[in-house]
């Protein structure tokens, strides 16, 4: 009945009190992300309102996307995040870091513009549609996954992985292939019709 609601003409009022209870109330999932990149509202994307995301306007998050409980998304160097993508609770998104700049300027440091300050890093971090990403994971600045990838809990990911890339560890390596655990699935008919990348299962 309640998702009957939501996806009726009423679901945006819906979205947008649950977006306002989340200034008070404790972490829950929030339905409905308003992309600044792409100036469309995803009604089927879900964010914890315990989720910080900084500089939402450099964050773009496709629709039918969720973003679990306490995890970060640091915008600045810029972020995609693909159609169906799931980030599991505690897991952080850097698309910068001081770690030379701040040794090589000192004192100085706080004084110059982010842009001009030597040995800092600002790169941005891609995520592909329907990947899955464990807790407690850290995405590094410039990292790129694949689609239909999985991301093992608690793995540090840095540079670029290949599609339906099972990746685990720190640092985080490919050790599978996620088409693998999903090919005992295909001869039933609702993966059949709706398996993300309908080439996979002609290509079985």
């Amino acid at each position: 009945m309640l998702r009957k609601l939501y996806l009726s003409p009423l679901g945006y009022i819906i979205s947008f009190i649950l977006n306002a209870m989340a200034f008070i109330h404790k972490p829950f999932m929030v339905y409905g992300f308003y992309n600044r990149v792409q100036k469309r509202f995803y009604k089927n994307t879900r964010i914890s309102s315990s989720a910080k995301l900084i500089d939402k306007q450099n964050i773009d998050i496709k629709d039918n996307a969720w973003i679990g409980h306490y995890c970060l998304l640091d915008g600045i160097g810029g972020i995609v995040i693909g159609e169906g993508v799931n980030i599991a609770s505690h897991t952080c998104i850097y698309t910068h870091s001081s770690q030379n700049s701040i040794r090589l300027l000192g004192k100085k440091f706080i004084e110059i513009e982010a842009k001009d300050r030597i040995g800092y890093i600002i790169e941005k971090v891609e995520i592909g549609e329907y990947v899955f990403i464990g807790t407690s994971c850290v995405i590094l600045p410039g990292t790129k996954i694949g689609k239909g990838a999985i991301v093992g809990a608690g793995s540090v990911v840095k540079g670029e992985f290949p599609d339906f890339a099972v990746i685990v560890g720190n640092p985080a390596k490919v050790v599978g292939d996620s088409r693998k655990a999903d090919e005992v699935y295909f001869d039933n008919q609702l993966v059949k019709e709706h398996y993300f990348d309908k080439n996979v299962i002609k290509n079985d």
